[in-house]
């Protein structure tokens, strides 16, 4: 999934798609509606950490940018991340997701000591980005499966978790937002591959499933899910 920075004309034929409004788009970017429509004209010429979050919210929405201010919608398909480099991507995807979306949040059997190890700086602004998104928005759930005496608690501002009981078999681990299942594996080098599905038919499957599992799971003690 290669990124760019929209054009104008990119940024107009994306609302097409989507059906959005400027209003639409400026909530999710959390800026004003006329900056969207100056920025559409081309008459102004706006910050980067701007355009970036247009980016990233409507890729968030399924938005592809092309060659030759080309867009569409992204095909259903799969796509390989590996290392740091497809930590930030997988990170960006899922706050864009959670700045323009809201929704649950759904993770499954990825014990966070060796994701965060993963891309530890990557991993705290993510972190850090996150806990201000959701003190801002009231639309954001975060949950969280993980085994049973895991007390790596790492995300406690936003996520809530539970425990797997003992003696059932490992999940496979993975990472629902929208209609993006995120399947990890740890072994790789480098660490971690995560194969990404955009897919709704497959994301609700998933999500149904860990759904299932979240009512079965065990509440951790309480004392040890201190918000942090």
């Amino acid at each position: 999934m290669a990124s760019q920075i929209p054009s104008a004309s990119q940024i107009r034929a994306s609302l097409g798609l989507l059906c959005w409004e400027n209003r639409d788009l400026a909530l999710a970017c959390g800026v004003a509606a006329q900056s969207i429509s100056n920025i559409k004209l081309g008459t102004t010429r706006p910050h980067p950490r701007i355009l970036s979050s247009i980016r990233m919210v409507l890729e968030s929405q399924g938005i592809e940018f092309l060659d030759n201010d080309g867009v569409r919608r992204r095909p259903e398909g799969v796509e390989v991340l590996n290392g740091r480099d497809g930590m930030k991507l997988f990170w960006d995807l899922v706050y864009a997701f959670a700045q323009s979306t809201g929704g649950i949040i759904r993770q499954n059997g990825i014990p966070e000591a060796p994701l965060d190890a993963c891309a530890p700086e990557v991993a705290a602004i993510q972190r850090k980005r996150m806990e201000t998104l959701v003190h801002e928005k009231n639309d954001i759930v975060g949950r969280a499966i993980i085994e049973e005496g895991d007390f790596n608690f790492i995300a406690t501002t936003y996520f809530d978790y539970r425990w797997h009981p003992e003696n059932t078999p490992p999940a496979v681990p993975y990472y629902i937002f929208g209609d993006t299942v995120g399947i990890f594996a740890f072994e790789a080098d480098p660490s971690p591959k995560v194969v990404l599905i955009t897919s709704p038919t497959i994301a609700k499957a998933y999500s149904t499933q860990f759904d299932k599992a979240w009512e079965l799971a065990k509440i951790p003690p309480q004392s040890r899910m201190v918000k942090k």
